[in-house]
């Protein structure tokens, strides 16, 4: 009998990892966002508290992600222009597993306007998530992840930046 129930916990374990290392998530919709500490190269720190009580943008890629690129560059034409001047508003994006030099490197290729930050060993993104990019999460004013998004489609940017106006109450 014993015997039995320790296999039966064994698989139910086992079903509960499985499921969720398929879908990754660590934080969803309705979730306080994590604090965590952006460290770059030279070891100056940016905390998150830095922007609680703005609606905030958090987005997390990788330099050789094609979807990543396509997020990115919608960024670039179209989000921040609309927003960078709106002092509500925080955008934040993360390179998983890159420097701060390798995402100077890269942002002189791109000519990205918004600043990205460093996640050299995935401190950040593993508060976050599992596994999967990009990904973003969209935090309101009180802390609380209103939009969570993997990969990306020209149909879920849209419904981003509705929940962006909506947050900001636009």
């Amino acid at each position: 009998m014993r015997k039995k129930l320790i296999m039966a916990l064994i698989a139910l374990f086992s079903i509960s990892n499985l499921t969720f290392a398929e879908n990754g998530d660590r934080i969803n919709v309705g979730d306080n966002v994590p604090s965590f500490t952006i460290i770059e190269d030279d070891g100056s720190k940016i905390s998150s508290d830095k922007y609680k009580g703005k609606v905030t943008l958090i987005t997390f890629f990788a330099t050789w992600c094609p979807p990543c690129q396509k997020e990115l560059a919608e960024y670039k034409k179209d989000l921040w222009p609309k927003y960078k001047d709106n002092k509500d508003f925080a955008l934040v994006v993360i390179g998983r597993e890159h420097s701060s030099a390798d995402l100077k490197k890269y942002n002189q290729k791109k000519g990205f306007t918004f600043p990205l930050y460093p996640d050299k060993n995935r401190m950040i993104y593993n508060s976050f998530a599992e596994n999967l990019i990009p990904r973003c999460y969209l935090i309101d004013k009180s802390g609380k992840v209103v939009y969570a998004g993997k990969g990306f489609t020209e149909e879920d940017y849209k419904e981003l930046v509705k929940e962006i106006d909506k947050a900001l109450g636009e």
